[in-house]
């Protein structure tokens, strides 16, 4: 394998295309070169899937303290209150620039002034007001339209479609004496199958979630997890893993792949049947429908345990057909290719993995333990969700950070590293001979994290996806080091590394809280409140693989 003489230089290096890289690159395009690395197409992302909306004080009637206590509520317990209330205020500024940049957001009429045409403003759960900007029901397809359209006429950002990042490169790695940093990523372009090295003063992982470590998700096939794995590969401290939020409503149907049905159809008047008809969730919360996710995931998976259904259903059939259509014309069409026409059908839905509320932790800027790597998105634990995201904060969250992180590189531009940066080496590594230990595996920790690590966990489980991912890891740690690289290796290399995340971050809390519910331990525990399960590479355990540090 060929290699490039030199390394990429730029002073902004960006892995991931979502709303959080994209608004990065924009804000640091006029302060220097940015680069922006993405394993596929650069609308590859999980903002391209978020359907409901982005989540600000917008109408008359909210504030930001009301939005605060909501956002905390959800959290139970674990949400940073500065860092909730500096995210939260900031977030209306950013979102006008938003609309500035050319994003269409749903209008509708102020009750107060009909004459005029005002933003339209909907409800989800958890949310004691209307106010979640939305564009009918395919929001971060919107803004992710407007963003990439601002991104190509930028002539100082440069993209790098179907460019793998492989890991990142720190100067304790290299053998520097010194504080470490990080200096650069090794890149695999996936056309040519060369590792190349891209060098820059930051590195900034806007790489999303990792849905796909679980067997259904909502999440597109990208999210594996890459800039979590990465970051503690590289060092970094991993936080509270274990809080994955499953979404209440999956569609469920044979050839309905990850299809989401937005809880903004809930927050509109949806209602959850059984398979006898009868609503439940008054059963579970004062709230019904409107809990936050965790309840109404966890009460869908008790029905369905209880009545041996394989599914619950979503009806929205008794609000007008108009209403619906215009409201969710994305769902109409899709439900309308299986078979159900939603203006008449209940839809059929299943829980499914959806958000990472943990991550590698930062501060409300995005800085890392790390000097030199940020990290803003999904990728990152700022503290604003806690243990339980609050519906539609998430874009929020990645517009404001991503905002924050690029002030702060631009006031503290850090220097450029002036040695020489290791070429990639390949060793003695030759091609792979048999890829079916890689979709094997694939497989097999995708439904390990499933049966074990899921909605409703136990120790017993845990200790069981704990053993069983040793052995897995072991596999592939030997398969990595033997074969030269591929796109599905990385990714299985990087779905292991988060699922052993999970667990161990999972197996730290000893209570129930948020969206961790273990049934050996029920009620919360006063000691684990405002207390992050943490979790370091320890460099010493398992030769060059590290091992798990808590």
């Amino acid at each position: 394998m060929s290699l490039p003489a030199e390394p990429r230089q730029f002073d902004f290096l960006i892995l991931g295309t979502g709303m959080a890289g994209l608004s990065f690159a924009l804000r640091a395009a006029r302060h220097g070169r940015v680069a922006i690395v993405t394993k596929k197409n650069r609308a590859d992302s999980n903002t391209n899937w978020a359907q409901g909306g982005i989540a600000s004080v917008w109408g008359a009637d909210d504030t930001v303290e009301l939005h605060v206590q909501d956002t905390l509520e959800a959290g139970a317990g674990l949400c940073r209150e500065e860092v909730v209330r500096t995210i939260l205020q900031e977030g209306p500024a950013r979102i006008a620039e938003l609309i500035e940049l050319g994003t269409r957001f749903d209008e509708g009429i102020d009750p107060a002034h009909p004459e005029r045409r005002s933003l339209d403003l909907t409800r989800e759960g958890g949310h004691s007001r209307r106010r979640v900007l939305h564009a009918k029901d395919a929001t971060g397809a919107e803004i992710e339209r407007s963003l990439l359209k601002a991104v190509a006429a930028e002539p100082n950002i440069q993209v790098f479609e179907n460019h793998f990042a492989v890991d990142l490169i720190t100067t304790r790695k290299m053998g520097v004496t010194g504080p470490d940093r990080c200096v650069g990523v090794y890149v695999l372009d996936r056309a040519s199958q060369q590792v190349e090295t891209f060098s820059a003063p930051t590195v900034i992982l806007a790489t999303g979630g990792c849905g796909k470590v679980y067997l259904y998700t909502t999440n597109p096939d990208i999210a594996t997890g890459d800039g979590v794995a990465m970051a503690y590969r590289a060092g970094a401290g991993v936080a509270n893993m274990e809080f994955i939020q499953f979404h209440p409503t999956c569609l469920f149907h044979p050839k309905a792949k990850s299809f989401l049905i937005t809880e903004a159809m809930r927050g509109e008047g949806g209602l959850l049947r059984g398979g006898d008809g009868q609503r439940f969730m008054d059963r579970y919360d004062p709230r019904a429908e409107l809990a936050p996710r965790d309840i109404v995931a966890r009460a869908i998976d008790s029905e369905m345990k209880r009545t041996g259904a394989d599914c619950v259903f979503l009806d929205i059939t008794h609000k007008p057909a108009r209403f619906i259509i215009d409201h969710f014309p994305t769902i109409y069409r899709r439900c309308l290719d299986h078979g159900l026409d939603i203006t008449k059908d209940p839809v059929p839905v299943v829980p499914a993995a959806h958000y990472q509320c943990g991550g590698v932790i930062t501060n409300v800027d995005g800085e890392t333990e790390i000097p030199g790597l940020f990290a803003i998105g999904e990728v990152a634990c700022t503290g604003l969700h806690g243990a339980n995201r609050l519906a539609s904060n998430s874009l929020l969250e990645a517009l404001v950070c991503a905002h924050r992180a690029a002030d702060r590189l631009i006031a503290h531009r850090p220097s450029r590293y002036s040695g020489p940066l290791p070429a990639w080496e390949p060793g003695q590594a030759t091609d792979p001979d048999e890829m079916v230990v890689v979709s094997h595996n694939w497989d097999e920790i995708r439904r390990t994290l499933w049966d074990y690590v899921g909605i409703v966990r136990t120790d017993k489980r845990l200790r069981r996806a704990e053993k069983r991912l040793g052995s897995l890891q072991e596999e592939i740690r030997e398969y990595y080091w033997n074969f030269r690289i591929t796109s599905d290796l990385l990714e299985l290399r990087n779905i292991a590394t988060v699922a052993e995340l999970i667990i161990a971050c999972a197996l730290q809390r000893p209570e129930s809280r948020g969206l961790h519910y273990n049934l050996d331990h029920p009620d919360l525990d006063p000691a684990w409140a405002q207390r992050d399960s943490v979790v370091r590479r320890s460099p010493i355990l398992h030769g060059n693989g590290g091992g798990l540090a808590t």
